[in-house]
């Protein structure tokens, strides 16, 4: 009997790990703002979004490859092995903010995002590319010039964008936490609905 009860227990750990590789795959690649920074995992808006996911009884599952601190760099060195691995439908690349903040060349943001955005695609899968926006002491050229790299990338590669991840809390400072830079857990929801639309469209 107990060894009629370890097959059936392996059988059913076959179907289901098997049911979860079938399972078509969103990769998340961003930084602290993606990784919940400051705030237990489950409250940040990619967890968010596979409940949302799992409530509409969508069969996507969400992997979170998102790092505090991760710049376009960074990404472009993981982006690989998580294609490899996860074989992702749709990758949602939130990268850039930490390479503007820190005052790096645009030139290079723009051309990791963009090799990011190729290797995406040769592996077949649809790309939303995140957008950001600086505070404005950073001056107006280089903010604006960042700004709209974004919509560049997008327009070249004829891929979705969401403008601005932050749209709907900026300004509003009870949304942030105390370091000025961050979501709170109240915000997380606020971001997953500025994000939502446009993926929407792209789990048809």
């Amino acid at each position: 009997m107990w060894t009629t009860f370890l097959r059936g227990l392996i059988a059913l750990t076959l179907l289901f790990g098997a049911q979860a590789q079938a399972a078509p795959t969103i990769v998340v690649l961003g930084d602290s703002l993606s990784a919940a920074y400051g705030l237990p995992l489950e409250r940040g808006w990619v967890s968010l979004l596979q409940q949302r996911l799992l409530a509409g009884k969508s069969p996507y599952r969400v992997i979170n490859a998102s790092i505090s601190g991760e710049t376009t760099s960074g990404g472009l060195y993981r982006i690989d092995a998580l294609l490899t691995s996860h074989k992702p439908k749709i990758v949602i690349i939130e990268l850039g903010a930490n390479d503007g903040l820190r005052g790096l060349a645009l030139d290079a943001t723009r051309a990791n995002l963009d090799a990011l955005i190729r290797r995406a695609r040769k592996n077949h899968a649809q790309v939303l590319l995140i957008g950001m926006r600086l505070p404005p002491n950073y001056g107006p050229a280089y903010t604006e010039k960042f700004y709209r790299l974004f919509e560049t990338l997008a327009l070249k590669y004829r891929i979705q964008r969401v403008p601005f991840l932050l749209a709907a809390i900026a300004g509003k400072r009870a949304y942030f936490q105390t370091d000025g830079l961050h979501p709170t857990a109240e915000a997380q929801p606020l971001l997953l609905d500025t994000v939502w639309p446009v993926l929407k469209r792209m789990l048809h």
